[in-house]
């Protein structure tokens, strides 16, 4: 691996280079901090999509991608005299010191959990007036649900056990399925994102990250129907023209793949 030198020597060659883009590359110089935004978005997608490939190559080429992203927002910053890199690396250091007392104070900790506790305390001694101020309103439903969750709990808003939670799993699924028979579209949805929240809660009392969860399974799924699509292609035979008991003999076998 390369030595601390090295990777300093790296780092300060792609601020060179952002520096020499931004002057000399017509795309460059018309960039704004709302015109990379949505491009920004997109790259930590497919670091995200990387990451679940577990493509460790791929992975290192997506953060260079987002790494750029950071020099590039630092780099307009510095142009209006509001920050530099220096300024965003210095802010997020001093960020990580103060919200780490067990590490440079005398505060003790016992486990990761009480970490976390002490992290969500900090913020709102910081000013911040809700737990929840953390989270983007912009996070993907699912996403944010589970960031919620996670941010009360580090206030102790939250289960003992994960059988209580499970018990609410079961009470939301019955509130559903009750509204279902009832026919009522509005309650219906309501509590189907009950059930939907409840889920995540459990998940994260197991260990599983629900987005990750959800992605290998949306994956998983793709994979399988493709490989239906192609042998149909072989047969000659659209699929809407084979019948599911058809079907389901390759889903079978894409399921032993």
């Amino acid at each position: 691996m390369n030595s601390r030198q090295d990777q300093l020597k790296a780092f300060d060659r792609l601020l060179t280079i952002m520096d020499e883009l931004r002057e000399q590359c017509p795309w460059d110089k018309k960039q704004t901090l709302q015109t990379l935004r949505h491009l920004t978005i997109e790259e930590t997608y497919e670091l995200g999509d990387a990451i679940l490939d577990n493509d460790l190559q791929e992975i290192m080429g997506e953060l260079g991608d987002l790494l750029l992203h950071i020099v590039f927002y630092a780099k307009i910053g510095s142009e209006t005299n509001d920050f530099d890199m220096a300024d965003v690396a210095n802010a997020i250091c001093d960020k990580l010191i103060h919200r780490h007392p067990h590490i440079y104070s005398d505060v003790k900790v016992k486990d990761e959990e009480e970490v976390k506790q002490n992290w969500e305390k900090l913020k709102l001694k910081e000013g911040k007036k809700s737990v929840l101020e953390g989270v983007p309103k912009s996070l993907p439903a699912l996403v944010k649900a589970n960031r919620i969750q996670d941010k009360v709990a580090g206030v102790g808003f939250d289960w003992e056990e994960p059988h209580q939670v499970w018990g609410k799993v079961e009470e939301e699924l019955k509130e559903f399925q009750d509204e279902v028979a009832k026919g009522n579209q509005e309650a219906m949805e309501s509590e189907f994102g009950d059930v939907l929240f409840s889920m995540i809660n459990y998940a994260r009392y197991l260990n599983i990250n629900p987005e990750n969860a959800l992605e290998k399974t949306n994956k998983k799924f793709s994979k399988r129907f493709q490989y239906l699509e192609n042998k149909a292609k072989l047969l000659s035979k659209p699929l809407s023209e084979m019948t599911l008991a058809e079907m389901d003999v390759f889903w079978e076998e894409a399921k032993n793949l």
